[in-house]
């Protein structure tokens, strides 16, 4: 008996209406050159981590509880006396999501989660990298639905990166438009 695959909202709306509209709009002859969502990196980086381990195991386990898999709990590369850093000591988590999971959490980024911050204006349309990737940070973890706000141990900011298949900054712009991403004018 054949199992049946899932498929993300966001990634049948790419499919069947965005890649039509980027090949309309760019002049693409092939079809792989159509941009696409190549993957999105979640990194939280939990300063009071030096003092105490626990704290970034907490980041951690938040962290896996919005991505929807196992973070990995990041540590120093070198020494750093003024901040009574040493070598190798824990100092944040990452997440890096693909396929399912990266669509669901674009998904919730931008229907659920962006729409609770306070004071929000809209995204920076400049903050792409040249080669087609788009950086953004979030200044409190809690405007996550899985976050339950009375549980969590303290407020951590994050970055989100999305990486694109994109050549140029105008193609990925395009194509995070079409997946809503709410860009200021």
């Amino acid at each position: 008996m054949a199992e049946t695959q899932y498929i993300p909202r966001l990634r049948s709306h790419y499919d069947g209406v965005i890649r039509k509209s980027l090949t309309e709009q760019f002049g693409y002859t092939n079809p792989m050159q159509v941009p696409q969502l190549d993957k999105v990196v979640l990194n939280m980086g939990v300063g009071e981590g030096v003092a105490d381990r626990k704290k970034v195991e907490s980041a951690a386990a938040d962290l896996s509880l919005i991505a929807g898999q196992k973070a990995v709990i990041t540590k120093s590369r070198k020494a750093i006396a003024t901040y009574k850093l040493r070598e190798n000591q824990p100092i944040g988590a990452r997440v890096t999501l693909r396929r399912a999971r990266m669509y669901e959490f674009i998904d919730r980024l931008v229907n659920i989660a962006l729409p609770r911050v306070r004071d929000f204006r809209g995204l920076n349309p400049k903050s792409f990298d040249g080669r087609g990737n788009y950086a953004l940070g979030i200044s409190e973890h809690i405007i996550f639905p899985e976050i339950d706000y009375d549980k969590a141990e303290a407020v951590w900011g994050m970055d989100i990166v999305v990486c694109t298949t994109a050549r140029t900054d105008d193609e990925a712009r395009a194509l995070l438009a079409a997946f809503n991403f709410p860009f200021r004018q």
